[in-house]
């Protein structure tokens, strides 16, 4: 394996519900790429009439969720009151902070003919200094993405940072965060100036410094290293990465903290929100919701 890929790792597949999944990240041997704390590929899945997604509300602290599509719709709602239906391009930064709740779920449109559903989720842990902000939510139309040519291929700049391009997503550390579409015989480089980088193979046939990376696999970058890209065929990748966080990072469920406490604290507050009636200082169901995911017991 060239000295400028230090590891290489297979998306796991995962079932929920009947919806599948590939996780990425966290990985036993590496668990954040910058600040992305996790990365999971939805589908591609294909719904017939009448069936879709549907993810009860559930919390999340300290993290900001990025959805972002290649096919399909979901529609997000959360605890601050926001309704938004996300399409393929678009993107979905929700930041958690010390506290929000919210659900994903096919609309009643989309449910009406045949669903063809791809894209990619991730975490990225907030600062220490922004693990308890007010929780926040934030669209953003898919042309209003920078999008930037390189060797051939078109990379459109979903957050931070690269290639002389800024993002009009708000972040909250240095970070980079692209989508790539690469035709057949496009060749570049990924962005240098960052020391964690990797690069995540949705599908096509490509080499990084001259190896081989099947889809499904995500290729963690040596600091500094020079790691072209090369399109052997038509492929989709997506770069990621950004400055070393401040430190190391727990997860439970859908809770991260630098502290555990903070996470004993958000499962406590989880657990005795029906007994409250969602009216706690911290965590409520969205507007026209019922449903919610109990607190794992494991």
């Amino acid at each position: 394996m060239s000295d400028a890929i230090e590891m290489l790792i297979e998306g796991r597949a995962r079932d929920l519900g009947g919806f599948s999944v590939r996780r990425i990240l966290p990985y036993a041997k590496r668990r954040m790429v910058g600040p992305f704390i996790f990365l999971d590929e939805m589908g591609p899945a294909v719904f017939p009439p009448g069936e879709g997604i549907d993810v009860r509300p559930h919390p999340h602290i300290g993290l900001a969720t990025v959805t972002y599509l290649f096919e399909g719709e979901l529609t997000h709602k959360d605890s601050l009151g926001f309704d938004q239906v996300i399409r393929p391009g678009d993107v979905n930064w929700m930041t958690a902070g010390r506290g929000i709740t919210h659900s994903e779920r096919t609309g009643p449109e989309a449910r009406a003919g045949t669903l063809h559903m791809h894209g990619i989720q991730s975490w990225v842990a907030l600062p220490k200094s922004d693990e308890q902000t007010a929780p926040a939510f934030h669209h953003h139309k898919g042309a209003t993405l920078p999008e930037i040519a390189e060797g051939g291929a078109t990379l459109r700049l979903i957050a931070g940072k690269a290639y002389g391009a800024t993002s009009p997503v708000a972040v909250f550390s240095d970070i980079f965060y692209l989508h790539v579409e690469a035709p057949a015989g496009s060749e570049f480089e990924p962005p240098t100036e960052y020391a964690e980088r990797a690069i995540y193979v949705v599908s096509g046939d490509v080499t990084v410094a001259g190896e081989p990376v099947p889809p499904q696999r995500l290729v963690v970058l040596g600091e500094g290293a020079a790691a072209p890209i090369s399109a052997r065929a038509d492929a989709r990748l997506m770069l990621l990465g950004g400055a070393a966080m401040d430190g190391p990072r727990h997860i439970c469920w859908n809770l991260v903290a630098s502290d555990e406490a903070l996470i004993e604290e958000a499962k406590r507050d989880w657990s005795e929100g029906p007994a409250k009636g969602w009216a706690g200082p911290r965590f409520t169901l969205p507007p026209g919701e019922s449903e919610f995911i109990p607190l794992p017991k494991d």
